[in-house]
């Protein structure tokens, strides 16, 4: 008996030896979540294999961290073992930037002066609160390029369970797009218009310079149009996207045409539209008020061509994002953030991978969308919450809305109205069947499928400013707070001309449990006791247990 037990036991032992050696040969890793977590889509590995000499990336997750963020530097390092699985020239480190304490301050300001913002998060131990600066930031260095990866997303109204799980969602996207920059040779080319009063450089800085990693950028002017249109359209027709963000002054018959044969021929667009004049700076007069009137830009035909309207309103939305006005005078003046009806927070619909997992965004002034009825699809991406309504112009617009209630009541059932739509599909010529304003060599009546976005508000891409310097997009110096203007737009262009399916990877879902800290800090002895006392318990009970078993067995 006992001869035959050592004769099992050897046999397993050369079976193990001899799988051990095979792995070394063969590797195979099984994901068993449900959430397939642990599964890099097509996309991640198609970008991966092209790199062939060595990417490094410099985690700076490492040292003594909240467990929050312990939970999130075990899924960065799961997913990056995912790619280095898949390419060796993938190598990771962890580094703590605040190991050294005598340099803590120095550290922290040069980390800062690079982009890297901290996150200032509030431990709770023992009845002892401290705060901590956390850097959840990731640097992806290749070829003498370097690009860095924010680990933690924010999420207005999040708790900090909800901004880890958002954070661990897009981990997989925020590599893969890193590695996506630096592995671009050849970049796609946006075209800036100019020409009809568009929002001035320096208030697109912030966006330019975001996808300036991604895509070439020019300006076309098409006040050009009038002398040759032929040389603008050809100019155009270079480029395979125009930004068109906020003009204020009509657009010419032939400029629409040009603009229209460049989308039927392929040309991508984002539209940027204010259909109504009024500013906030314009309420900041004598009387604390401004006439709201309908913008007439001439491109009503032109957007009912491709199946949408944008209507000459104002939203008003309870659910808004606050301006800030000052009263009293000189050293005693104080900054008051007051809800604005005119400025809504626009959550996202989570429909689209154009929008998945983003922050809120703000709009300012905006008008409203409607979708018409013919081939293209219309996917809407933004809307207004439940309770908002449409104002119709002229309007004056007015300060003392401030010190008013809002009726709750007359916003019921008129919300959800769309703010940006994305049209798809195989776009006609808005001047089918029509006289042509003029002649152009290569125009068609018919294009190939394509897309375009239509937002009804230009202010969504407008940086603010500081001292004259351009401050990030979607942040508002006034309230401090940052909204998802940028995230949103950047995700609309990629998605418009992403040929490698990128934007997609924004779809997937990952759902991570975390430790309620409260019930842990309350049920703390009773689960040290059970981990304590139960393991002893069950080595008491066997050992009766075999000594009963023996003492029957052996006994005479």
């Amino acid at each position: 008996m006992k001869k035959e037990f050592l004769v099992a036991i050897l046999k397993a032992l050369i079976v193990l030896v001899i799988l051990n050696v095979l792995s070394n040969y063969f590797f195979k890793r099984f994901d068993l979540t449900e959430d397939s977590r642990y599964t890099l889509s097509d996309e991640a590995y198609t970008t991966i294999n092209k790199f062939e000499t060595p990417v490094i990336i410099d985690i700076l997750l490492e040292g003594n961290l909240p467990s929050e963020f312990s939970r999130l530097k075990t899924e960065t390092n799961l997913l990056l073992q995912q790619f280095a699985s898949k390419n060796s020239n993938i190598k990771f480190d962890f580094v703590d930037p605040l190991e050294d304490s005598e340099q803590r301050e120095q550290t922290v300001a040069e980390l800062q002066q690079i982009g890297l913002t901290p996150a200032n998060v509030t431990i709770e131990e023992n009845g002892k609160v401290s705060q901590e600066l956390v850097f959840p930031w990731a640097m992806v260095n290749y070829n003498n390029k370097t690009v860095k990866v924010p680990l933690l997303k924010n999420k207005l109204g999040s708790s900090m369970e909800g901004r880890i799980n958002n954070s661990v969602q897009q981990l997989e996207y925020a590599f893969t797009d890193a590695f996506t920059k630096l592995a671009i040779t050849e970049k796609k080319r946006v075209a800036v218009l100019k020409g009809n009063g568009e929002l001035e450089d320096i208030y697109l800085t912030d966006y330019l310079s975001s996808i300036r990693e991604y895509y070439n950028i020019g300006a076309i002017t098409l006040d050009s149009v009038a002398n040759d249109a032929q040389k603008v359209f050809e100019q155009l027709k270079g480029f395979d996207l125009a930004l068109i963000a906020k003009p204020t002054e009509a657009f010419t018959e032939e400029e629409k045409y040009v603009l229209d044969q460049f989308i039927v021929n392929g040309g991508k667009s984002i539209w940027l539209i204010d259909n109504v004049v009024i500013e906030l700076d314009s309420l900041f007069n004598e009387k604390g008020s401004s006439l709201a009137l309908r913008r007439q830009l001439n491109l009503d035909d032109f957007f009912f061509k491709y199946g949408v309207r944008i209507n000459p309103v104002l939203l008003n939305d309870l659910y808004n994002t606050p301006i800030v006005l000052a009263s009293g005078e000189a050293n005693e003046s104080q900054y008051n953030p007051l809800p604005w009806v005119y400025h809504p927070m626009v959550f996202s619909k989570n429909n689209h991978p154009i929008n998945t997992n983003i922050e809120a965004s703000r709009f300012q002034f905006a008008n409203s969308i409607d979708t018409l009825s013919n081939s293209n699809k219309k996917t809407i991406l933004l809307q207004s919450s439940p309770l908002s309504k449409t104002e119709g112009t002229p309007r004056p617009i007015s300060l003392n809305l401030l010190s008013k209630q809002s009726d709750k009541e007359s916003y019921l059932n008129k919300g959800n109205l769309p703010l940006a739509v994305l049209v798809e599909g195989e776009f006609s010529s808005a001047y089918t069947n029509r006289i042509k304003p003029t002649k152009l060599n290569g125009s068609l009546e018919k294009g190939v499928n394509n897309k375009m976005l239509v937002i009804a508000d230009g202010d969504l891409i407008k940086n603010q400013l500081r001292n004259g310097k351009p401050l990030p997009l979607g942040y508002d110096k006034w309230t401090n707070n940052t909204y998802g203007n940028k995230e949103f737009l950047v995700n609309s262009i990629n998605y418009l001309l992403d040929d490698t399916g990128l934007i997609n990877i924004r779809n997937k879902k990952v759902s991570i449990p975390l430790l309620d800290t409260r019930k842990v800090q309350g049920q703390k002895s009773k689960w040290q006791l059970i981990n304590i006392g139960a393991p002893v318990i069950l080595i008491s009970l066997l050992e009766i247990c075999f000594a009963y078993y023996r003492k029957k067995r052996f006994s005479p």
